[in-house]
């Protein structure tokens, strides 16, 4: 009489591989992001909320991309799930068993702290931000799938430590947000209160005669910067003329509690990004480099410039 052999459900024979394909299609997302948000580029969006979100005080975290964090988080994922399938089962049987238990425990409790912090977010792109990412919301969705997965793509004998280590974990998740959040950009060379309301962070470089130049064709023509002093892009833009040179530019704070902030007027203006270059009556986004200002608003002066980037 033959043997009757149990049945694996589709799901659990390729749990690991669509864990795989998931996390490493979230770190090509996250890691386009984090290019764009370190370079102070615009992303390609079929809406102005991807770099509305990218210009906010919740982009970065330790004064480096929040994208960059998503990204090393996608990768642990892709680790945890494919790992074990580079090791010959029949060669390392012990080895390899205990690697897949291990990495799933993993998997689950990654997929949780993924789905809580992308909760968190989206609780702040919806309630704080009020614009729309859809990069946002298909990481968000990238990190329940592998959530998802990690939970029915096994078949667990301790449900009791499962649902301890869930609970755990979003404990921690939570904590752990919560307290990166109340700090965020309050670096020591961040903002400062002032009786016109809070003033960006001071500026470090120096000016070149290229940078005065420009900065002083700018305002010869009604140049404006448009501008939010917690946003990471406009004190990078900031940087690249010098403090010498950004005194001839006209600037306009568009954040409420900004120093002499005057919201409306953005508004009035068009303005939905940080920064924002109006130029000729026409709006330019993002930490636009040097070279490019120059050409955008035809300067023809010394082009030596020594923080173009």
């Amino acid at each position: 009489m033959a043997r009757q052999t149990k049945s694996i459900p589709w799901l659990h024979r390729y749990a690991r591989i669509a864990l795989g394909a998931i996390a490493i299609l979230g770190a090509a997302l996250t890691a386009y992001l984090t290019v764009i948000e370190a370079t102070g580029g615009q992303a390609a969006c079929p809406t102005n909320g991807c770099n509305i979100v990218l210009s906010s005080p919740y982009a970065q975290l330790f004064g480096l991309p929040l994208p960059l964090f998503g990204c090393l988080g996608y990768l642990g994922m892709a680790v945890f799930a494919l790992g074990p399938l580079l090791v010959n089962k029949q060669q390392n049987k012990d080895f390899r068993l205990w690697l897949e238990d291990t990495t799933w425990l993993l998997l689950f409790a990654g997929g949780w702290a993924m789905t809580v912090f992308s909760a968190y977010l989206m609780y702040l792109l919806i309630f704080e931000i009020q614009a729309f990412c859809p990069y946002c919301v298909t990481s968000a969705i990238l990190s329940l799938s592998l959530l998802g997965i990690s939970i029915f793509g096994k078949r667990w004998d301790d449900i009791g430590q499962l649902a301890f280590v869930g609970l755990l974990v979003i404990f921690v998740t939570l904590i752990g947000v919560a307290g990166v959040y109340s700090t965020v950009n309050q670096a020591e060379s961040g903002p400062t209160e002032t009786a016109e309301g809070v003033a960006p962070p001071p500026i470090q470089n120096s000016s070149g005669p290229a940078e005065i130049a420009l900065a002083q064709h700018l305002n010869s023509i009604g140049a404006v910067k448009y501008s939010a002093y917690w946003c990471p892009h406009c004190h990078q833009q900031r940087e690249m003329f010098g403090k010498e040179a950004f005194e001839y530019i006209t600037v306009v704070e568009c954040a409420e509690g900004g120093q002499n902030a005057q919201p409306a007027a953005c508004r009035a203006a068009g303005i939905e990004g940080y920064p924002t270059w109006k130029i000729d009556g026409e709006n330019y986004a993002g930490a636009i480099p040097l070279s490019q200002l120059a050409e955008i608003s035809g300067y023809e002066g010394p082009m030596n410039f020594i923080h173009s980037q």
